[in-house]
């Protein structure tokens, strides 16, 4: 094949071309680009304490409309969208023996073992095979470099004062902008199906009309989903007096499941917020949205800071608990028959429909641990598998 410099982009949880820094250093630094997603098989094996099914049909069904949207979005921009069943580290040798001219493997930093593990592995072949490797970090709203700490050690054990330091101390990138064109595929690779729920042992989910997230996946859904919320209804005026509501599309953002996949980024949204604040009104509502980005923000840098011990039983305080595994009271709970009408309503909605409100996953979680004693991870690995805003991988504790 030619002997053109070509990189290889490995799209993970980064389904999109706004404010995509790989494309653009890509688009600079290559002759010819490889934007690949590989169905990994890891994510369709059973979670690591329970034995769940890690992606189930919703999460499934979202995620194949995103890498359909994706395959659309780079088509007209004169690439494509390259698709392969597989491990990462497999597929990725396979194209490098197969090209010839790989110069680089990129891909975004993730943050839980799962994705680190794939890191590791995809760097060792890079190595063996004489091969570059470029990493980023692209999946926050303020950027790990940006924090005013010295240290991700020294990120605080509570939110407020997080948040206190990274809006004195920081600023939030500005958005980088959207390529017309991108590189094109080196000649003769073939762009691989998208392959069907069917084809990953998963059965298509029934559509129910009273979903409180009747939206699809993708990148041009998530930017259109924010037109509506912000310039068309302006819904985000009052965000924070809706926020906790239960029944309804615009009560909230909903952006959390496009965020999880990264069709969205969390910058855009933040300066989308400030020219709304510009051009139309700020508040206390336009303002928590952001404040939400940052409990996001928050979450992930936990993450990168004590590793496998958010997955541990005895979680981040060590605390050793006397949890339950009752499977009986647990399918109880799974299903919403409890007895309690707030909790099976939403337990309800979430079988049928993979979404819930932030406001009953609170309230379901809280019942789970406090009121049924139940193990934690349980329930964590039931929304893994239903919730179609899960990003990490929960059953990485081991």
């Amino acid at each position: 094949m030619s002997t053109c410099r070509t990189i290889i982009y490995l799209l993970r949880n980064d389904l999109r071309v706004h404010d995509n820094e790989l494309f653009h250093w890509a688009q600079r630094n290559a002759e010819y680009i490889v934007p690949l997603y590989c169905f990994d098989p890891r994510h369709y094996e059973g979670t690591t304490n329970y034995n769940l099914p890690k992606t189930g049909p919703f999460r499934l069904h979202f995620l194949l409309e995103s890498i359909r949207d994706l395959r659309n979005t780079l088509i007209n921009k004169g690439s494509n969208l390259v698709v392969r069943r597989g491990k990462p580290e497999h597929v990725v040798a396979e194209l490098i023996q197969q090209l010839e001219s790989v110069s680089t493997v990129a891909f975004h930093k993730e943050v839980t073992s799962e994705e680190l593990s794939v890191e590791k592995k995809l760097k060792d072949v890079c190595d063996q095979m004489k091969v570059k490797v470029h990493t980023c970090w692209g999946s926050t709203l303020y950027h790990i470099d940006d924090l005013p700490f010295h240290h991700i050690s020294g990120l605080p054990d509570v939110y407020t004062q997080f948040r206190k330091a990274v809006e004195t101390q920081s600023r939030v990138r500005p958005v980088l902008p959207t390529p017309e064109q991108l590189k094109p595929l080196p000649p003769g690779l073939e762009e691989g199906a998208i392959p069907t729920a069917g084809d990953l042992q998963q059965t298509e989910p029934v559509t129910d009309p009273r979903s409180a997230f009747p939206c699809s996946g993708g990148e041009s859904q998530a930017l259109a989903r924010l037109k509506h919320y912000f310039w068309d209804t302006n819904a985000v005026a009052s965000y924070k007096e809706t926020r906790n509501g239960l029944i309804g599309v615009d009560y909230s953002t909903k952006f959390a499941p496009w965020l999880a996949l990264g069709c969205i980024s969390p910058r855009y949204i933040y300066h989308q917020i400030r020219q709304y604040e510009r051009e139309r009104t700020a508040n206390q509502s336009t303002y928590w949205v952001i404040f939400e980005l940052l409990w996001r923000d928050y979450f992930r840098f936990v993450g990168v800071k004590y590793g496998n011990r958010i997955f541990q039983v005895k979680g981040l305080q060590e605390k050793s608990i006397p949890w339950k595994k009752d499977m009986k009271l647990f399918s109880a709970w799974q299903e919403g028959r409890t007895g309690v009408p707030f909790v099976d309503a939403n337990m309800r909605e979430l079988l049928m429909t993979g979404f819930m409100s932030n406001r009953g996953r609170q309230n379901v979680a809280s019942f789970l641990t406090k009121d049924l004693g139940l193990d934690w991870r349980m329930g964590a690995e039931w929304f893994e598998y239903l919730l179609e805003m899960t990003q990490e991988r929960i059953g990485s504790s081991t």
